[in-house]
């Protein structure tokens, strides 16, 4: 996020403090509560599913303390989606291995598509009831960008790329033989990914599928509130 007002600045836009300033409130908002929720429901649906080892790390928790990973949350920051500290799942204690670990990964990302649905309400009673114009403006940006920012990230993870969430699908699909040569390169994949996003090629398709997902969002709560 960060590092698309500098780079539209350095293209000759206009950089403005409030806007940055808001930005950066989004994006802790995000890394202190948003983020938290991702990794607390990975744990609660590992746990649910039959393996405690979320429970026994302690990472059945909100506490943000428990979850950040530095890096992830700078990443957020500047990128609009990162990561926090992957918890901890041994899919052997699931009675179906790999759906067990495909349902667990996949709760961190409709976490965040069910907090986008939710700063989506604030965000629609904000404009049916503030009606003070500058806070109604700040307060529609910060919702904006959170909501955003939590699309992005459940978007980002879904990139069948070790070790996002999408990568835990793929044990459902390739063969075991495939899919663990896949993750011996985990380390190096991830590195890629990213520089793919600074040079701008993730940008589009991220981008094309966040706003599908936010018009969504937008036209069901549409139909609850009326604007």
């Amino acid at each position: 996020m960060l590092f698309s007002l500098i780079r539209n600045a350095l293209s000759g836009g206009k950089l403005d403090f409030m806007t940055v300033l808001l930005y950066i409130v989004s994006s802790l908002i995000v890394i202190f509560l948003c983020l938290p929720v991702h990794e607390f429901a990975h744990g609660f649906v590992a746990v649910k599913l039959g393996d405690n080892t979320p429970k026994y790390q302690g990472r059945l928790t909100l506490n943000p303390l428990a979850h950040i990973d530095y890096l992830g949350a700078l990443s957020i920051l500047v990128f609009g989606f990162g990561w926090a500290r992957p918890v901890g799942v041994n899919m052997r204690n699931f009675k179906n291995p790999k759906l067990g670990m495909a349902i667990t990964a996949l709760a961190g990302p409709v976490s965040n598509i069910l907090l986008s649905l939710i700063f989506m309400i604030i965000m629609k009673l904000i404009m049916l009831y503030v009606t003070a114009v500058t806070l109604y403006q700040y307060l529609i940006l910060v919702c904006y960008v959170t909501i955003s920012i939590n699309i992005s990230l459940a978007v980002f993870n879904l990139i069948p790329i070790p070790p996002l969430d999408g990568s835990r699908l793929l044990n459902v699909i390739l063969p075991d033989r495939i899919y663990y040569k896949i993750m011996r390169y985990e380390q190096y994949l991830i590195w890629a990914v990213f520089a793919l996003i600074w040079i701008g090629v993730l940008d589009r398709p991220i981008s094309y599928l966040s706003d599908l997902i936010f018009f969504g969002l937008d036209k069901l709560t549409f139909l609850i509130f009326g604007v």
